[in-house]
């Protein structure tokens, strides 16, 4: 079967490989949709980042190449024995977030902070930018009617977002600002939405990316290029400041806005990874007693995801931006990205 692996930096081939066997435990699914995730991206530009190079994984035992691909979706079709939670047709999707399950946090319930932490589709021998993948079952999750295969490949992402909404000090109400309007950016403007924010400011360079912000909810765009983003923060807050930021877009400045436009007491929300190390000044905390806290990956989100989705008040197609083949992933997906900023969501379809 063909599948997208990662060699190295800028090397992302579509080869034949080995189709999956189930095993006890197990289910096998056939691929529908997998989205490029801004994980995937990185390790295309900077990698290896997550992806175990020379050290194999020590949850899988993988070593690079790896197949790439963590949001997607597909069918059921084919299960190992003991698998009791779906069956052969079932639409579903996939938490690719792999733990050991004995560190202190999985035994705290905190699996996204595992010790161990892994990924189906970075440190696994398989994953959605493939035609069949197989994983555990406790990582499937069943489809429910209303949402297409489509929307499914945009759960995983969703999880991403709305679990940083939901741990931060947002409440019915608050004021916030997204820095970066990429799909996180847009995932987080439309959670906060749902979370009861009444003002979402969102902070972007890309016009295109914030005529879709405007159109996903944001309710105040700002372009950097052409305004002073704390002025124009304060203005929109009466010159308070925002109670919760979210940093999204992985840049210095962003980062130092993010912190500086909230107001005293306020809180920043790290989301997004970082391909660099950069500097950072004490006092835009000290001073104002701001808090900076982060967000990592998701822990029991998927099925409160699905339910924001089916309700519509996270419109996952409408951040897809363009769908192409497999064979296509580079030039169509990867290079795409890193050039056509009116690309938010690309869905691969395998096959």
């Amino acid at each position: 079967m063909k599948a997208a692996m990662w060699y190295g930096r800028k090397d992302v081939r579509v080869v034949d490989i080995e189709e999956p066997v189930v095993k006890a435990g197990t289910v096998k699914i056939q691929v529908e949709w997998c989205g490029i995730c801004g994980s995937d991206l990185h390790e295309y530009v900077a990698g290896p980042m997550t992806i175990p190079v020379e050290t194999p994984h020590p949850l899988t035992g993988q070593v690079a190449p790896v197949v790439l691909g963590h949001e997607f979706s597909g069918r059921v079709v084919e299960v190992g024995d003991g698998v009791t939670r779906v069956a052969v047709g079932d639409r579903v999707v996939v938490e690719p977030l792999l733990s050991c399950g004995k560190c202190a946090p999985c035994k705290s319930g905190r699996y996204n902070l595992c010790v161990y932490r892994g990924f189906h589709g970075l440190t696994s021998d398989g994953g959605g930018f493939s035609e069949y993948t197989v994983v555990h079952e406790n990582l499937v999750h069943r489809l429910p009617g209303a949402l297409s295969f489509e929307a499914g490949a945009i759960v995983e992402p969703a999880a991403v977002a709305v679990q940083a909404v939901y741990s931060s000090g947002l409440r019915i109400g608050d004021t916030c600002a997204v820095f970066g309007a990429g799909p996180i950016g847009l995932l987080l403007t439309q959670a906060a939405k749902a979370a009861g924010a009444s003002t979402v400011i969102v902070v972007e360079v890309s016009e295109q990316r914030l005529a879709k912000a405007e159109q996903l909810g944001a309710t105040h765009l700002i372009n950097p290029q052409s305004e002073k983003v704390i002025d124009a923060i304060l203005a929109v807050t009466d010159g308070q400041g925002v109670d919760v930021s979210f940093e999204a877009a992985g840049a210095q400045t962003a980062l130092t806005q993010a912190i500086g436009c909230v107001k005293a007491g306020g809180e920043a929300v790290i989301v997004s990874l970082w391909e660099q190390e950069i500097v950072f000044h004490p006092n835009l905390l000290v001073l104002n007693e701001r808090k900076i806290t982060s967000s990592a990956a998701y822990c029991r989100m998927f099925p409160r995801v699905m339910s924001l989705i089916a309700s519509g008040q996270i419109n996952a197609e409408g951040l897809v931006s363009k769908k192409i083949h497999l064979e296509d992933i580079v030039a169509e997906g990867f290079e795409a990205l890193l050039t056509d900023k009116s690309q938010s969501k690309v869905l691969v379809r395998p096959r």
